[in-house]
């Protein structure tokens, strides 16, 4: 049985990861950890922001992702060059996608429910066999609706990636999900992945939602300019890890399609 979809206008907290990452590039940007020097332990700055050691390390991958900080053998480092101001920034891969997702106020859910009955093939799922389904909203100034997604999970994703099957815990599930770290969990379950991005435009606002699609988010922020992504992540040996519908504003948002790790 579906679980209610979200209240897309309430806004929740940022994760404290991304609280954590934010007052370290402040410090590195501010040189109060100087170029080349070493960061406190984990230890010390899970002391310093209270919060555990595993909230520490996410925040601490998302500044390597940046190319501020460097880790070997001895620790990590602050970068020992400033960024090249022309050089293009790698942008940080999140999940469900782009970079407003990144850092943004977001409404989240999980639920256990059956896909459409189109995409269960496709997710190594029998017909009407239920899988984990993801429900997002980027929210923006004035709690305006900026992007939409719904993701559904296949059988092998739940199986090769242990962070995303814990969720099939029913009590893991109603806890305010965050999955932005999804494709860095894939990374490190050993699966090289391939994204297979699809941009389209929407049919006007006057359209039928059913012109949509099955299972379309719908609409973000009223009959503002959209487009509509539809993503299918697979790994090395071509098993479809995740399809995701996203909508978003056109206005609000860039978007930038990576087909390959």
């Amino acid at each position: 049985m579906a679980e209610p979809v979200p209240e897309y206008g309430s806004r929740a907290a940022l994760p404290l990861y991304l609280k954590v990452a934010r007052a370290l590039r402040e410090d590195l940007a501010r040189h109060r950890i100087a170029p080349g020097s070493r960061l406190p332990s984990e230890r010390h700055l899970a002391l310093r922001h209270h919060v555990n050691r595993q909230t520490v390390r996410s925040a601490l991958q998302l500044l390597r992702e940046e190319r501020l900080v460097v880790t070997d053998r001895r620790g990590t480092f602050a970068a020992a060059h400033e960024p090249d101001a022309q050089a293009p920034v790698p942008l940080r891969r999140t999940f469900p996608g782009g970079h407003r997702a990144a850092d943004a106020l977001v409404r989240a859910t999980l639920s256990w429910e059956a896909p459409p009955a189109a995409l269960a093939g496709r997710l190594a799922l029998a017909a009407e066999e239920p899988t984990l389904v993801h429900r997002h909203v980027v929210l923006g100034p004035g709690d305006a609706c900026l992007q939409r997604s719904v993701s559904w999970f296949s059988r092998p994703a739940l199986a090769e990636i242990p962070q995303l099957g814990r969720y099939r815990r029913s009590a893991e599930r109603h806890r305010q999900p965050d999955l932005r770290l999804l494709y860095h969990w894939t990374h490190q379950a050993g699966l090289r992945t391939t994204h297979r991005e699809s941009v389209g435009v929407p049919a006007g606002p006057g359209a039928p939602e059913a012109e949509h699609g099955p299972g379309r988010p719908g609409r973000p922020d009223g009959g503002a300019p959209r487009l509509t992504v539809h993503r299918v992540v697979s790994d090395q040996h071509g098993h479809t890890l995740e399809v995701t519908e996203i909508d978003l504003v056109a206005r609000a948002d860039a978007w930038t399609c990576e087909f390959a790790d």
